[in-house]
């Protein structure tokens, strides 16, 4: 006769104990729901890559940003349903890369970057580079950095002002090399933002479990209608500001003292 349980190691996996003739078995496993949401995200990054090797940008800029969404919602799920696990934030750490690193730097590379050669695969290994350069620092300052702020650009922001460009001027006839060097520049630079010592808000100090004015959430509702009526301009511009922010506050901050 074999019996089974399941025991919960802490911040450990999840352990299946089994009583197999007579002697118990003990086989790890993973809490499934928070994972889920991570492979979704990890999902939605590849098709990011795969779109736009096929030359549906539009496809890759949006699967980028479902990735955000969904590597939002990881975490929270993990918290909610008390399925914290040193193994969901590996795998989160890596699913980011792909997602947020590796897939918008391919993007831009596959829409625009790769007609200006060396230049431009080289600006996108910059951005990748700093994309796997701040998510290690982000892993090891967990629990003794600032939560209130973010020390460097996030990826995600990083990878939404990508897509966000991506999204905007995919249909436009962007032909000049003008605007190939512009893109250029402004991925090297979001990658190096990435690894500075930038601050920026991490608006974690935001409490959505109180309660709030009734105006609140007609604000809310209301920014929902302005994204839905233009996502990709709408989203650049929001994202775009908040990569901006915190250059300005350093610089504002340096000639207040």
């Amino acid at each position: 006769m074999e019996e089974t349980r399941m025991l919960s190691l802490g911040e450990d996996e999840v352990v299946e104990e089994t009583v197999e003739a007579g002697q118990k078995v003990r086989r790890r496993g993973i809490y499934l729901l928070p994972n889920l949401f991570t492979t979704a995200a990890l999902f939605s990054g590849f098709y990011a890559i795969v779109s736009a090797m096929n030359g549906a940008f539009d496809n890759a800029a949006i699967a980028i940003f479902i990735s955000m969404v969904l590597d939002g919602l990881d975490g929270r799920v993990a918290r909610m349903t008390n399925t914290q696990s040193d193994f969901g934030a590996e795998y989160d750490s890596l699913a980011d890369m792909v997602s947020f690193g590796v897939a918008p730097a391919l993007v831009a590379f596959s829409w625009m970057l790769s007609d200006i050669g060396k230049l431009g695969w080289f600006a996108a290994f910059i951005y990748v580079a700093g994309a796997a350069l701040r998510l290690a620092r982000f892993n090891t300052q967990i629990g003794s950095a600032d939560k209130r702020w973010f020390i460097g650009l996030p990826s995600p922001a990083a990878a939404a002002i990508v897509a966000g460009i991506v999204w905007t001027f995919s249909d436009l006839d962007l032909s000049a090399p003008g605007y190939k060097y512009v893109l250029a520049f402004l991925v090297a630079a979001i990658g190096v933002l990435m690894v500075s010592n930038v601050r920026y808000n991490s608006f974690k100090e935001i409490d959505f479990k109180g309660r709030v004015p009734f105006l609140t959430l007609f604000v809310i509702a209301l920014v929902f209608v302005v994204i839905a009526y233009d996502p990709a301009t709408v989203l650049l511009v929001f994202f775009l500001g908040y990569g901006c922010s915190g250059p300005f506050r350093a610089v504002f901050k340096g000639k207040k003292a």
